[in-house]
């Protein structure tokens, strides 16, 4: 089981060409850790029933593992993250035809609870934008994140393995290989274009020294950041920016595709620029212009709470 399950992390690396948080969370999805109480992964709950091979996992199994993690009040969201890492296993054990039939066909997620994509306001951006000490080689650095997240609406994964053969300055043009080594090209504003410009010309270049890579973003040992690192480069300059909310690079992917349709943007040109395969997962965004535009409606019209006279 053990070879197996290497050669599909290693299918997951190169064949799906997925980020390092995928292939993070599928590992523990699959293997489980002990971090927070009982073992929930999908291999110990096997070792739990004494099944001792793959090919004697059935749907009945499944529905097992499905309850079993909900007895222990695993959230609906991380029930559906483990079991597509399973259904994802069990896909790429039947491709290379190490079984014959998936034990997880028909069997469906448990329903999520509708939940709208947290945002920034436009004035909550521009704190944020405006956080970064643009004094030092770093702070031009995160300067230059911070613009291009919110210009670009680019995965995490994207911008750390971004290269400067991707960027056409003149342009204001980026070539992105995203999921599914999918190309598309995205797009950025001056802003993003004059942060960048400052960071490769003069921060970049005292970062890296005499070392050389071809990354965009670096660390101060000169090598790529990692999306970690990034992560924690955004919550930093959020909390710095005064913003009460919690903020993660995928916040300003939504704020970005939020914003963009607030301002007229047609949704498939909005499904392009973010890299989405189908339009009804950008349209979750057209839920959230409308919310913002009641929002708007109710406290500016004079009679929309009913208080003006008849």
């Amino acid at each position: 089981m053990q070879e197996v399950f290497d050669k599909y992390i290693d299918y997951l690396k190169v064949g799906k060409n997925a980020s390092l948080y995928t292939i993070r969370t599928y590992q523990s999805a699959l293997i489980g850790n002990n971090i927070r109480g009982s073992q929930k992964g999908f291999f110990p709950f096997l070792v739990m029933k004494k099944i001792d091979s793959l090919d004697k996992v059935t749907k009945h199994t499944i529905r097992e593992y499905i309850m079993y993690l909900v007895d222990r009040k695993v959230a609906k969201s991380s029930i559906t993250c483990k079991l597509s890492a399973v259904r994802s296993f069990y896909n790429y054990l039947q491709k290379e035809e190490l079984l014959k039939e998936n034990p997880l066909d028909k069997i469906s997620s448990p329903k999520q609870d509708k939940k709208l994509p947290s945002y920034l306001t436009v004035d909550e951006v521009n704190k944020f934008l405006a956080a970064p000490d643009i004094s030092t080689p770093t702070g031009q650095r995160d300067h230059a994140i911070l613009e291009l997240l919110y210009a670009s609406g680019l995965r995490v994964s994207e911008l750390a393995h971004l290269t400067r053969s991707q960027i056409d300055m003149d342009t204001r043009e980026i070539r992105i290989i995203g999921k599914g080594s999918k190309e598309r090209l995205v797009l950025m504003g001056k802003p993003a274009q004059a942060a960048i410009a400052v960071y490769l010309t003069e921060g970049r270049h005292k970062l890296l020294g005499m070392k050389k890579t071809d990354a965009v973003f670096i660390n101060r040992y000169g090598k790529q950041l990692i999306e970690r690192r990034i992560q924690k480069i955004v919550t930093k300059y959020a909390r710095a920016g005064g913003i009460k909310k919690k903020v993660h690079p995928h916040t300003i992917r939504h704020t970005f595709a939020t914003h963009l349709l607030d301002g007229g943007a047609d949704l498939r040109v909005v499904q392009e620029l973010l890299g989405h395969a189908s339009l009804t997962t950008t349209q979750i965004y057209t839920h959230v212009s409308k919310t913002q535009a009641k929002k708007v409606y109710l406290a500016a019209h004079p009679l929309a709470q009913g208080n003006g006279n008849d």
